[in-house]
């Protein structure tokens, strides 16, 4: 399978992807004079999501590990798209998976003065001119890959009329869109991206940090490897679609670095997701027409969706350890991500009892006015967590999917005549039902054996099913919101027509009656993760209010991770 594969791939006998294997190999070769400067350059037009988290991981993660730094730098060259709210959200979700850049926060527009300096000493060198073509004529006369493109009539206007058109550009004497200041490269060669790329456009949208400073502002390939240069980055980690824009980013960085010290552009897959879309454009359309519950949904693939959701940080870095870095795109499965999600929280997450979809159960041969106190587990997995109490009466609520009538032959849980065990309580057996004129099961009816409490000689008595419950009159309502997939369909990126048709209709299912045990109702706090009993994991939702419980499905109990690891 391929994804075996890439995963073998992703690291060598050393224990090394092979982005930490340049890094040492860097390192050791004394290159940049033996430091080690990575940073993390986020646009602060949008949310993060899990792909940029792959991206900060490494980042972050191979300074930690060779002794090195962390920059974060905001890419803030758009003042059109930017919002001071993408800052903090970026800055908090950072901090979230447990990474810190300490006193190293820079921001693009921290150097406009440098890299207006150094456009203005291409122009005096001849090695950038003021283009007055459309945009639409640019990209017409840029060619194809196979047929080169043709000179703009602009291309050789004098080094001073270039100078003064610049400055008068900044000055805000033209319109938006009226001319760019584009590198003089090659209009022949085989990189696209050398073709004359343009350096500068004019943007008149005041800056969030700036102001009405700069009438320009520079593209991301001009400004990306002159920031890592001012800042003394020494690897430049990004994704494989800035393969062929690394030789634009070492020419423009030439015009700055020396032997002793250049800023080095390394490259590794993105992380692709089933059943959902990275596409930052694609995102911003299901937030905004309402298809999604803002930024923070459990379903996108955001770090805020995803943490509302209940996945952890550990979890999250589990799976990118998982997946690897490597130079080879790949469709990774969800199912993983999901594993790792659910090996974490089996690990951490206290065990209750909850039931979504509620029928009474009532004990007929139970006292009416008898109240017991039953002690549960709170992880099985970590004797250490304890144990706490639930109230045990003569009226429960069970799930109704666990009663059928008429059952088939490997259904274990209640039936009529049949007995199950009452988890952490008693055996039981079903003697009769009551219906509604619809037919509709409202009440159940049982006996309970005695000598078969949990905990008791007669509890060694084996029977084939094991049900949770929560006890009536002290049950607490409370709202589930029952997360499943975004989209319908395996790889959405890759189908045609519109993408929002293959959105999943059953992707969020609410349950507003839902009974939890009282344990629960006293101290649930918003972000705490819990196992239900047989159901699932769960996460208290911030819009959790004292009278209002709201929980979010996490993830089931099923691990489907094996069996897709397993094909093939």
């Amino acid at each position: 399978m391929k994804e075996e594969f890439i995963e073998e791939e992703a690291k060598n006998e050393n224990g090394l992807n092979f982005v930490e294997q340049e890094i040492v190999n860097d390192l050791a070769a004394g290159k940049n004079g033996g430091r080690l400067n990575t940073r993390f350059p986020p646009e602060p037009n949008g949310y993060l999501h899990i792909g940029h988290a792959k991206a900060f991981i490494m980042d972050f993660g191979a300074a930690e590990k060779f002794g090195g730094t962390c920059n974060l730098r905001f890419d803030d060259t758009n003042p059109q798209k930017e919002d001071t709210e993408y800052v903090e959200a970026i800055k908090e979700d950072i901090h979230w998976l447990g990474y810190d850049w300490g006193d190293r926060l820079y921001y693009a527009s921290d150097y406009f003065p440098q890299l207006f300096d150094l456009a203005v000493r291409m122009i005096k060198e001849g090695k950038a001119y003021v283009d007055e073509q459309t945009s639409e004529q640019i990209a017409a006369q840029k060619g194809t890959p196979t047929v080169p493109g043709q000179n703009s009539p602009f291309r050789d206007r004098p080094i001073e009329e270039n100078l003064d058109l610049f400055m008068r550009m900044n000055k805000g004497e033209f319109d938006e869109g009226a001319m760019v200041l584009r590198a003089k490269i090659d209009m022949a060669s085989d990189n696209m991206h050398f073709r004359d790329p343009i350096m500068y456009r004019i943007i008149k949208t005041p800056h969030w940090r700036t102001g009405t400073d700069w009438k320009v502002y520079p593209m991301y390939d001009f400004a990306h490897g002159q920031s890592d240069y001012f800042e003394g980055v020494t690897h430049s980690i990004c994704t494989l679609e800035f393969v062929p824009h690394r030789p634009l980013y070492e020419y423009f960085v030439r015009e700055l670095a020396d032997d002793s010290y250049c800023p080095r552009q390394i490259e590794f897959n993105r992380l692709n997701l089933t059943y959902t879309v990275m596409s930052k454009r694609k995102l911003l359309q299901l937030v905004k027409e309402g298809l999604v519950n803002g930024w923070d949904d459990p379903r996108m693939p955001t770090l805020r969706g995803l943490r509302r959701r209940g996945y952890t940080p550990s979890s999250i870095k589990d799976f990118v350890n998982r997946i690897g870095y490597t130079k080879y795109e790949a469709l990774n499965h969800i199912e993983l991500l999901e594993h790792s999600v659910r090996e974490d929280l089996n690990k951490t997450a206290t065990r209750v009892s909850v039931i979504q979809n509620p029928v009474k159960l009532i004990l007929t041969n139970y006292p009416e006015d008898k109240t017991e106190t039953m002690v549960m587990d709170n992880n099985p997995e970590d004797l250490s967590a304890g144990q706490h109490e639930m109230p045990f009466s003569r009226e429960l609520w069970i799930e109704r999917d666990d009663f059928m009538e008429n059952p088939p032959k490997k259904f274990f849980r209640l039936s009529p005549d049949k007995e199950v065990r009452l988890k952490g309580a008693y055996i039981i057996k079903c003697t009769g039902v009551k219906k509604n004129e619809n037919g509709e099961i409202e009440e159940i009816y049982a006996e309970y054996d005695p000598e078969t409490r949990s905990g008791l000689p007669g509890a060694d008595r084996k029977v084939k099913g094991t049900l949770h419950w929560v006890s009536a009159p002290t049950a607490v309502d409370a709202e589930i919101r029952d997360y499943d997939r975004l989209f319908s369909v395996e790889n959405p990126s890759a189908e045609e027509g519109d993408f929002r048709d293959l959105l999943n209709p059953d992707s969020l299912k609410i349950r507003t009656n839902a009974k939890i045990e009282p344990w629960l109702a006293e101290r649930i706090k918003a972000g705490d993760h819990y196992q239900f009993q047989r159901l699932g994991y769960y996460v208290v939702d911030p819009d959790t209010t004292p009278d209002h419980p709201v929980f979010n499905k996490t993830i089931g109990l099923k691990d489907t991770w094996a069996k897709i690891a397993n094909k093939g």
